[in-house]
């Protein structure tokens, strides 16, 4: 939740220097082979979707709703996604790798919760009556065939 609740910050932070600065210094020539003169709409886009899913997705995990990981799915891929954009648009910058990494890192956790990747989960879980996740598989499975 932690990461979602970063990647919302920021990115309503990104769509305020976007919108409200016109880039906060990234020139307006970024712009010049793309439909948009000003940053105005992809502010917006940063704020609304991009910042908006990673909002939702950490407001529905902390409230425990059913489609939490899966609006947690769409806010990793969002990121990737802009990301990607943002590179054909305006080229490289170190920011990308770091909001990049928290889009695969957030779409591995999901899966990790979702129990398509274990192993990842299993780093996260606490143990059970004092034993691991493991250990307790083991004796329930040792309990079964008795």
């Amino acid at each position: 939740m932690v990461l979602l609740i970063f990647g919302a910050v920021s990115s309503f932070g990104g769509a305020v220097l976007a919108i409200v600065f016109n880039g906060a210094g990234v020139p307006l020539e970024h712009l010049a082979d793309t439909p948009f003169s000003t940053f105005l709409l992809p502010g917006l886009v940063l704020g609304v979707i991009v910042g908006g899913t990673q909002l939702g997705a950490a407001v529905g995990l902390l409230m425990r709703r059913q489609w939490a990981l899966l609006v947690a799915a769409v806010a990793g891929f969002g990121m990737l996604i802009w990301n990607f954009v943002e590179l054909a648009i305006i080229g490289y910058s170190w920011l990308q790798s770091v909001y990049f990494a928290l889009g695969v890192f957030e779409l591995a956790l999901v899966l990790a919760l979702l129990g398509i990747a274990p192993a990842i989960a299993s780093m996260w879980e606490p143990t059970i009556r004092g034993r691991s996740k493991k250990q307790t598989t083991q004796a329930d499975a040792s309990a079964a065939e008795s």
